[in-house]
């Protein structure tokens, strides 16, 4: 192996690390403020990209009737709530956010054709359509039983996990795509090539991890959402709702999915179910972090990211298996170095 080799290896495991510490990050960020590991945080990837390749080849998205169902189900049980209990103050934006708004996406889908609209507007409807099932997921799955041990959730994230990727088979059938890339060209480092569309995607990741800090260091809700991973308790007693720290927790890790598939579409091919195991490698990265610690998440990430691609150069067939091996030792390193507390009731 020459330097040459080890710098192409080495540029496409920051890339593969830039996607999965995203990944990490989201998990973290779930599983700090609502206790959830949300094993379905690699469909959004997944959706990200088969969506927009649906646009780009002129078609209407099977996800965007995906948001209308579950928006209509959203209005219906919150609308029945607040008319039972007389509370009709908000009424007409939860009908409006969660009915009123797919129906619009999806009429406007209809009237135009997503093919010859330019990249930009392609993408923002791609967000448009999969950010807002974050919050909706947690609405129907998970609100209901927030309160419950880590283990039952942990079942209900299965549960979404195989909904979503039937699902997906439905919409997008088994076949694999890829999108057009954000930019074409490469750019030449002495022996190394490295695409532009590698740039957009380190460049972005690092431009949404200084964003998060600065959302968490210097914003309202960034500093709520950080009491409540603090103290749940303590934060609800000073007023902080707890359903909608969960809310803007999972509108944030949809994002970061959504992006994150949006990113790779261009450099990798996206099959239906291809987001469980890109999401599999950002939750080892999470496990290096603690599931509490987003720095450590992040390098957790790139580590993994750098240990496939030199795998993949050394025993291909064994990629996988190496990265998911590196979860063992975190684990008993964690599990020697912590205090063991039993669960809450």
């Amino acid at each position: 192996m020459d330097a040459g080799i080890v710098l192409i290896l080495g540029q496409d495991g920051i890339t593969s690390g830039a996607i999965y510490a995203l990944l990490a990050i989201a998990l973290v960020l779930i599983f700090s403020v609502t206790r959830v590991i949300f094993i379905p945080q690699g469909e959004f990837i997944a959706f990200a990209a088969l969506t927009l390749a649906a646009l780009q080849s002129g078609k209407v998205p099977g996800t965007v009737w995906l948001l209308v169902a579950m928006g209509a189900f959203v209005a219906l049980i919150d609308g029945v709530a607040r008319l039972r209990d007389r509370d009709t103050e908000g009424l007409g934006s939860l009908l409006g956010w969660n009915l009123a708004y797919p129906l619009a996406l999806a009429a406007l889908l209809y009237g135009v054709n997503p093919g010859e609209l330019a990249m930009p507007l392609q993408i923002a409807l791609t967000l448009a359509i999969l950010v807002p099932l974050g919050p909706m997921i947690y609405r129907i799955a998970y609100q209901p039983i927030a309160d419950t041990s880590v283990l039952v959730l942990l079942i209900a994230s299965v549960a979404v996990h195989l909904m979503l990727t039937g699902l997906g088979l439905v919409f997008f059938g088994a076949e694999g795509v890829r999108t057009a890339p954000f930019s074409e060209g490469s750019l030449v480092l002495g022996e190394v090539s490295i695409s532009l569309q590698t740039l957009w995607v380190v460049g972005c990741s690092l431009t949404f991890i200084v964003g998060l800090y600065a959302f968490f260091a210097r914003t309202i809700y960034g500093k709520a959402l950080r009491a409540t991973a603090v103290n749940q308790s303590g934060a609800k007693l000073m007023g902080i709702s707890p359903v909608v720290a969960g809310k803007l927790t999972f509108l944030l890790a949809a994002l970061l999915g959504v992006f994150s598939g949006l990113l790779i579409g261009p450099i990798t091919t996206i099959y239906y179910d291809t987001g469980f195991l890109i999401g599999l490698k950002g939750f080892v990265a999470a496990i290096i972090g603690g599931l509490a610690s987003y720095p450590l998440a992040a390098l957790g990430a790139v580590l993994v990211g750098l240990l496939e691609s030199f795998s993949s150069f050394w025993a291909s067939a064994f990629k996988e298996v190496l990265v998911f091996t590196l979860i063992i030792p975190v684990l008993l390193w964690r599990s020697f170095n912590s205090h063991h507390v039993e669960d809450e009731e």
